[in-house]
């Protein structure tokens, strides 16, 4: 087992990272401080991992609640189901919630820790790929609106993130690819390395490969957690990590969530923001090619869906948590390895991106 912290002063929290953590009772009851425990997790996950996890609390007589599995219940109407049964069992402030699936019961679970009595203490049990190198790691919380998405949350860091490699063994194809697009995208943001490290070795890491995956989770983990620690609420440097995503997450809400994974529609939106970044002079036709390429060695899409016309998406785009006053604000590729803060883009330019793209 490996162990990173998350350097946030009385915030600060362990991710670990290795084989066989769910079964490793001393990991939970160390960042457990009352007697009331709550399991939030859902009908995929539930009878893959629930009954280990429910093993190692059952000192706590953890309650469980179980929603539906999807992007498309990440809803205010879904999470009520958390709170209804953490008041239905008079749980208190001293309570822990433990979020056992995907970027989206962790988003939820969070969101939920945080709101109720105003905060209480949760862990992250991460099961796909996407969740562990990602969404588990620097406390962004919280449910999408059908206008658009994750625009309703909060920052709220868990008390550990339980990483266990052992849980890719029951993840399909599709969601180890999704979680892929995230741990590329560090690679382009801030690690040149990596990057080449990722061309080399892709094909591992589709294999399965744990000691492939077990690498680049901990390499991606080290770079969230450095980019974490220097900007906890993303404003500055840690909006460098939505690379690609106000192009995906126009994908996401105009398709309809579920429609798209997130990594999917991350790869598709990292490829539009790389080929921006080439019209402002940035990115080579080379650079662009081998962004382009490494996606789709990683089995992910690189167009957007042609249901999209350019005027849905700068419509879409508009609803974003990194524009200010009206203005479109992107992350784009000042080369591989170096992303640009947040900045307003020639309309001309983000037109032609859109427009090259829906041919």
């Amino acid at each position: 087992m490996n162990t990173l912290q998350v350097k946030l002063g009385s915030r600060s929290y362990p991710i670990y990272i290795g084989c066989d953590l769910l079964g490793m009772t001393e990991l939970y009851v160390r960042h457990i401080k009352g007697k009331q425990v709550l399991i939030v997790t859902n009908e995929t996950v539930a009878p893959l991992y629930l009954d280990t996890v429910l093993g190692q609390l059952k000192a706590y007589k953890p309650t469980q609640v179980v929603l539906p599995d999807g992007e498309q219940y990440k809803s205010l109407n879904v999470l009520n189901q958390i709170f209804d049964t953490l008041l239905a069992n008079k749980f208190g402030r001293s309570a822990t919630l433990v979020a056992l699936g995907g970027g989206v019961i962790g988003d939820m679970g969070g969101f939920a820790a945080a709101c109720y009595q105003r905060g209480i203490p949760f862990i992250q049990i991460p099961t796909t790929l996407l969740a562990q190198v990602d969404s588990s790691v620097g406390g962004k919380t919280g449910v999408n609106h059908p206008l658009g998405k994750n625009m309703i949350g909060a920052f709220y860091q868990p008390q550990c993130v339980i990483a266990d490699t052992n849980v890719f063994d029951t993840l399909d194809d599709r969601q180890l690819s999704a979680g892929l697009a995230e741990v590329i995208k560090y690679g382009l943001i801030r690690d040149t390395e990596f990057f080449g490290w990722l061309e080399d070795n892709m094909d591992a890491l589709l294999a399965r490969d744990k000691k492939a995956l077990s690498y680049a989770i901990e390499r991606s983990c080290i770079n969230k957690a450095e980019v974490v620690a220097e900007d906890e609420t993303e404003s500055g440097v840690r909006a460098t990590l939505n690379l690609g995503h106000t192009f995906g997450h126009a994908i996401e809400t105009g398709m309809g969530y579920g429609e798209y994974l997130h990594g999917e529609a991350v790869a598709i939106g990292t490829c539009q923001a790389a080929d921006l970044s080439r019209r402002k002079g940035w990115l080579t036709d080379s650079n662009v090619e081998r962004i382009i390429a490494l996606f789709k060695k990683a089995r992910l899409p690189v167009n957007p869906p042609g249901e999209l016309s350019p005027g849905q998406f700068l419509e879409l785009m508009s609803v974003d948590k990194k524009n200010v006053d009206g203005e479109i604000r992107l992350i784009l590729l000042k080369a591989i390895g170096e992303a640009t803060l947040p900045i307003g883009v020639d309309e001309k330019l983000l037109q032609s991106t859109l427009e090259s793209y829906s041919r």
